[in-house]
């Protein structure tokens, strides 16, 4: 029996209808492809008290979950300190972030505003991104990505194809045709 996976896609200017979602069905299609499907979707606004909450719950129900958006450096974002809430930990600019960082820019590049971007929950681990380098984290099957779509897509791909590639069904080649 496979796992269930769920996404939590983070943004007011979603909820608004200021930017249209493009998470939702790719990540059908990513899944789809490996005979998986997703479970669950939840939208929600960037309220860190609220979706402190939401990774309480789905840490504590074992899912698989990509959440997309919420984690750049701007005022708007929660993300990051909504996680560390959940998980119960203090946020710190996490060592291979800043080697990231290191790697695309110079040392005056390197901005208080810009090591935000690699401040994460203490613990957790990385999430390469090979769009700009600029990683993303992971905690407790938890997938934490940007909200820009040509950066989140491959990162979850990468997810999947190195953490859950023993999940992986084979695909219903009369259902695939249809398509």
């Amino acid at each position: 029996m496979s796992r269930n996976f769920g996404a939590v896609i983070i943004g007011d200017e979603i909820l608004s209808g200021k930017r249209q979602d493009k998470h939702f069905s790719r990540l059908t299609e990513l899944l789809g492809a490996r005979g998986l499907r997703l479970s669950w979707v939840e939208y929600l606004g960037d309220d860190r008290e609220r979706l402190a909450a939401t990774f309480r719950r789905t840490m504590a129900a074992g899912d698989v979950v990509f959440s997309c958006g919420g984690i750049g450096n701007t005022p708007d974002d929660h993300t990051r300190q909504a996680v560390a809430v959940a998980l119960g930990v203090a946020l710190e600019l996490h060592p291979e972030g800043l080697g990231a960082l290191q790697q695309r820019f110079t040392a005056e590049e390197i901005t208080d505003k810009r090591k935000l971007l690699v401040t994460f929950p203490r613990g957790v681990q990385i999430v390469p991104n090979p769009f700009n380098r600029i990683p993303g984290f992971m905690a407790n099957d938890h997938y934490f990505v940007p909200g820009f779509p040509q950066m989140a897509h491959p990162m979850i791909e990468w997810a999947l194809d190195t953490f859950y590639r023993d999940e992986f069904q084979p695909l219903d080649e009369t259902v695939e045709k249809a398509f």
